[in-house]
């Protein structure tokens, strides 16, 4: 965008094709219009190349953070009141003192120029993915191609005419545009600013008397020779010419380039920064075509995860179906072996199916049936810590859970005297683990007359027991009975010591 007209140009495959132009007048305006009907699905970048652009270089404290965005924007704000279309670049720090920021403020002044065709793009809801200036854009050129100097003045011939934009290193400081007219000499139009420019960067001191000033100018190749021959280097002033033909091989890009805007906006293609100026509302238009971009693009990832997992599915049912298949051919011949084994054995008292059901019941009393060792384990974890308690004799029975029948002891099983009854599943772990009694008689080796000693032992054994899950401890005989109604009676001294050893007898119910 000019400040006459609009050119619109297609980027494609990496391609840069020039389209058709547009006035700056209602007749241009009514065909850009026409022109951008329907044009939702494309991204649009508008590159703004007018005269009415300013720049201010401006010294700001460090400040991080959402305080220093703040900052920016307030001094942004006092500096370009009036105009939104304003930009702040943060460029680099002094080397001593407080190590200020160097920002770079610019702004486009006349808002009216690009507002308009702002406005069209919103009207027709056009994705405007940013709006930028071709000053700041030359940085990038000046980056990619390496050309860069202390201080850097480079020339080129766009569409708005001559732009001149001053470096240091690889920072803009400043940049204006010349319009040139029709009858006006391109090559005496470059020496003559070029002039004007070194004087202007002495006076505001960007430029120090004495140091060299590199001028680049980017031209088509035709009118190099002529460049050459009017623009003469001085003690202060070194002239370099790339033609256009040259930097687009530097640069790498592809297709016919014949100018310098061409240029730009080929890098603008190929690496679009983020907006330098805001686009407005019409940004929005942007923002919903990104998110209509990432949700067609998570739709076609779970698309895709959903056809992996259905070819996998499917080739899972074929695999196994044929490892069905196998299974089932591979039982049959199993069991016609079986079949014919069990046809040339010899008849047996007992069938196969009752045999192989003892095994199994053989197998399931063998894990399930109470045995003693566990209990008498836990037993022997707590004589450990007792070493003044010594076993006589241990009982060991299973509880049976059944109730008993009239005439039949309810506690512990028994064997009738008269005929041997069946044992009850419930005694043999079937369903659940029985209930085991373990009755211990035992002896206190401890002084005669160390009651106290005594009893703490046995009740301590007890309790120790007691923590164990599912155990219940009771104490059947204490070693003295120290019981209210008993009376005491005997010696305290006694000659026979094995005699005088208190014994003692405690039911230890277990239930697994």
């Amino acid at each position: 965008m000019t400040n006459d007209r609009l050119c619109a140009f297609d980027w494609r495959a990496g391609v840069l094709t020039p389209g058709p132009c547009f006035c700056a007048d209602r007749d241009g305006m009514d065909a850009f219009a026409r022109f951008v009907d329907g044009a939702t699905g494309a991204r649009a970048y508008l590159v703004a190349d007018l005269v009415e652009e300013d720049f201010a270089r401006c010294l700001l404290p460090h400040v991080r953070g959402r305080a220093g965005r703040n900052l920016v924007e307030r001094r942004l704000s006092h500096a370009y009141r009036d105009t939104p279309l304003r930009h702040a670049d943060i460029q680099d720090r002094d080397s001593e003192g407080r190590h200020d920021d160097h920002v770079l403020f610019s702004a486009l002044t006349n808002a009216a120029m690009v507002q308009p065709w702002v406005a069209l793009m919103e009207q027709n809801q056009v994705p405007l993915a940013g709006l930028y200036s071709a000053a700041h854009l030359s940085a990038q050129l000046v980056r990619r191609m390496g050309i860069a100097q202390d201080h850097l003045l480079l020339i080129a011939e766009e569409g708005g005419g001559l732009r001149q934009s001053y470096f240091q290193g690889p920072y803009l400081k400043f940049s204006r545009l010349t319009v040139l007219a029709a009858h006006d000499d391109v090559v005496e139009a470059t020496a003559s600013e070029t002039a004007k420019m070194q004087q202007f960067l002495t006076s505001t001191r960007l430029l120090g008397r004495g140091e060299m000033l590199h001028v680049v100018v980017l031209s088509p190749v035709e009118r190099v020779p002529a460049l050459e021959q009017r623009c003469e280097d001085d003690p202060e002033l070194a002239f370099h010419f790339i033609d256009i033909d040259s930097a687009c091989a530097r640069l790498k890009l592809a297709g016919d380039v014949d100018t310098a805007e061409q240029l730009l906006l080929g890098l603008l293609g190929r690496d679009a920064p983020d907006s330098q100026y805001p686009p407005g509302a019409a940004g929005r238009f942007y923002q919903l075509w990104r998110a209509r971009l990432a949700l067609n693009c998570a739709s076609g990832a779970i698309a895709f995860a959903g056809a992996l997992w259905l070819l996998g599915s499917a080739w899972g049912g074929v695999r196994d179906g044929r490892e069905a298949t196998r299974l089932s051919a591979e039982a049959a011949q199993l069991d016609a072996r079986y079949r014919a084994i069990m046809a040339s054995l010899p008849p047996t008292p007992a069938r196969s199916a009752n045999m192989k059901a003892a095994v199994q019941l053989d197998a399931l009393l063998a894990a399930t049936a109470p045995a003693p060792a566990p209990l008498v384990a836990l037993v022997s974890r707590s004589l450990e810590r007792a070493p003044a308690i010594r076993l006589l004799a241990l009982d060991w029975q299973v509880q049976q859970p059944l109730i008993a029948q009239p005439g039949q002891d309810a506690g512990l099983f028994k064997q009738s005297d008269a005929a041997i009854e069946p044992i009850p599943a419930s005694v043999v772990g079937l369903p659940g683990a029985p209930v085991q009694v373990l009755r211990i008689d035992g002896e206190v080796e401890f002084g005669p007359s160390d009651y106290r000693a005594i009893l703490d032992s046995v009740n301590q054994f007890a309790l120790d027991m007691a923590r164990n899950p599912g155990v219940a401890v009771h104490i059947v005989e204490a070693p003295v009975d120290v019981r209210q109604s008993v009376k005491l009676s005997g010696k305290t001294d006694s000659g026979d010591a094995a005699s005088a050893r208190p014994r003692f007898a405690i039911n230890i119910r277990w239930k697994p």
